[in-house]
This record gives C-alpha cells, structure tokens and sequence, in this order.
C-alpha cells in the first residue's frame, strides 16, 4: 500500500469558479490532477486531501466535485479546509461520501498499519497575520481538536498527521501544533493552504523527528506526492 497527499485540489464542477484567473499553471487543472492520479495512484493506496477540496457552496453543488475524486483510483481521506463553505455537520458530509472516502475530524483512521490524525488548523502565533482578538479562540479550539484525534490513533502503528494550514508561522516558529506533533510521536506531517510565492518559505523537511512536507496541489505540479510505502 502506498500513501500519496495532494491538497487545494480547488476543483469547481459544480460552480462557476474558474481557478485559471490564478495564473495560467492552473488551467485544466482538474484534468491534470486526474490524468496524473491515474498514473501514480492504485485500487488499495491512500490518498490523503488536507482541504481546500471544492469552492462549492453547498452539498449540492460539491457533489459533482466528489463524484469526480470517487471516480479516481484509491481510498481518500478528507480534510476540512478554510474554503470548504460546503462542509456543513460530520454527519452530513459522511452520509453524502461517495463509498472509499472518508472524512476526519476530532477523530483518527488506520490503513495497512498506519494510523492518520489531523484537523484544519488555524494561522499560528507569531505570524504577521494573526491577530489575537480574533484568532487566538480559534487557533485554541484547533489545538483541542488536533489532540483529540492524536489521542484516538492506534498504538503501534506509524503515525501520519494531516493539516490544512501549516503548523508553524512564516517564521517557521514552534507551535502549539508542532509541540502536540513531536509529544505524540508523528512520524510524518502534509500540510496544504499556501500557493504561488508562499510556497517557496514554506517549510519542507526534519524538524524535531518530524518530516514535513506541503502538497498543495500547484505546488506538487497538480500530482499527487508519495509519502510512505508499506
């Protein structure tokens, strides 16, 4: 079983959202993500989405965005991002997944001996966005949220972590994440969220006996990263 990421899939099948107005590396990018996963990706891997998966508005509309990741090779694991407006209650968004997707929030998932935690996440401490009044609360709640589903993997399994934002400040600072990461033995850390020119002081590497690693889809060349290999 092999264990690919690939976040900000930003698709809009349902929405008239088109994502080329980012810059011409975008155009067709939904095509490329699918010719590319179908090359790489096969019946029994793993496929982990850290957010930003449809810019639909409602269930509705992001169904057509999850039919087409269905249709794709593989189980896929979904994460909550900061533009997922049509991720309404767990139990709504689990009850309207395609079979061989799962959502994960305040919760874990094993597959073939690894365990996968994570949450959304929130901007950290210490970056030049974050505002305490407004943020400190959220960025709390996300902590609590992330410890939660560290605490439900399964003992004896190697330890996965998916976030949406990424876990430091463009400092690339310790953070409440990170110190939860390092205390609950995670081996491997994929984080989305950045694009374009953030992504080149992103973090990507070893620290504190964790490998990092951004997916965010332009950034990955629209194609899924492997990760592990079991």
């Amino acid at each position: 079983m092999k264990l690919f990421a690939l976040g900000d899939l930003h698709l809009s099948q349902g929405c008239a959202k088109p994502m080329d107005i980012f810059g011409a590396n975008w155009d067709g990018h939904a095509d490329r993500i699918a010719g590319a996963w179908e090359r790489l990706v096969g019946p029994e891997d793993v496929v982990l989405i850290p957010g930003d998966i449809s810019w639909a508005m409602h269930m509705q509309q992001a169904a057509y965005d999850l039919e087409l990741i269905a249709r794709l090779p593989g189980r896929k694991v979904l994460l909550r991002g900061n533009h997922d407006y049509w991720w309404d209650s767990l139990a709504k968004v689990r009850a309207a997944l395609p079979a061989g997707m799962y959502a994960l929030q305040n919760d874990s998932l094993s597959f073939g001996g690894i365990a996968i935690a994570g949450t959304r996440g929130w901007v950290c401490p210490g970056s030049a966005l974050f505002d305490a009044a407004r943020d400190q609360k959220l960025y709390q709640r996300e902590l609590m949220r992330l410890e939660l589903s560290l605490k439900a993997m399964e003992q004896g399994q190697r330890r996965v972590c998916m976030l949406h934002y990424p876990p430091f400040n463009e400092r690339r600072q310790q953070s409440g994440f990170t110190e939860l990461l390092e205390a609950h033995g995670v081996e491997r850390v994929i984080y989305g969220h950045l694009h374009g020119k953030s992504c080149k002081n992103a973090f990507e590497g070893e620290r504190g006996g964790i490998v990092y690693t951004l997916c965010s889809a332009d950034h990955l060349e629209f194609t899924p990263k492997l990760i592990l290999e079991v």
